[in-house]
């Protein structure tokens, strides 16, 4: 026992030490890059793909990666961003998050969860305005369909605040889900995008411009949920 926990130890401080040769910001525009990476993942895989008649509906997108931290520990944490649908149904700005506490079943890969949540109102986004969203608590949360059948045969399920897209076994479309929570990042935001606005504005007005890095992203989003 004494072993795996010094293991443990050991690998925390391993990532610790690799992050600590890069600038914060570095940092932060790889996680913008893994989450792009997550959504282009979950596209090009039929198993995980979410549809587009969800896509085209969708009024907003978090992507989360989270990962434990230490096999003994059992500590889960992890970062995303989120983006919105504006009223003129341009896509906004890719916003950091953090993300923890995720139960969604046996996932494959014991170290990583990657979920994409698909926000289907526009009320579920601005939960985001207070410090903390607990997904499936403050708005129903269920496992989404994956296939343009199942949607045809189960509209209403479009009608639910937030659908699910995990690589979690044994989910099934509609099976109502608990997946941890999302709290807003605003340190993280006035770092990556140099400015002291927070996460309302950078989602809701057009006062930042995007920077280079987080374009990839917005263009993907784009063009599978025009």
């Amino acid at each position: 026992m004494k072993k795996l926990l010094l293991l443990s130890l050991v690998l925390l401080s391993a990532v610790s030490l690799r992050a600590a040769g890069k600038s914060a910001r570095q940092v932060l525009v790889e996680q913008v890059e893994t989450c792009e990476a997550i959504l282009q993942e979950f596209q090009n895989r039929p198993e995980h793909a979410i549809p587009s008649a969800v896509l085209q509906k969708a009024r907003g997108l978090i992507i989360v990666n989270q990962f434990k931290a230490g096999f003994i520990l059992g500590m889960k944490g992890g970062y995303g961003v989120v983006m919105v649908k504006k009223a003129d149904n341009r896509w906004s700005l890719p916003v950091l998050i953090n993300a923890g506490e995720a139960s969604l079943g046996l996932q494959i890969g014991a170290s990583a969860t990657e979920t994409i949540f698909v926000l289907m109102d526009d009320a579920t986004p601005r939960l985001l305005f207070k410090d903390r969203f607990n997904i499936g608590v403050d708005a129903k949360a269920v496992a989404g369909p994956k296939s343009a059948e199942a949607v045809a045969n189960n509209r209403e399920i479009l009608t639910t605040p937030v659908l699910v897209y995990s690589k979690a076994r044994g989910l099934y479309a509609g099976a109502t889900v608990k997946a941890g929570y999302a709290a807003r990042n605003d340190p993280a935001n006035f770092t990556l995008y140099g400015t002291k606005y927070a996460l309302p504005e950078l989602l809701y007005s057009d006062w930042v411009q995007p920077i280079p890095e987080v374009k990839p992203l917005m263009d993907f989003v784009k063009r599978i949920a025009p």
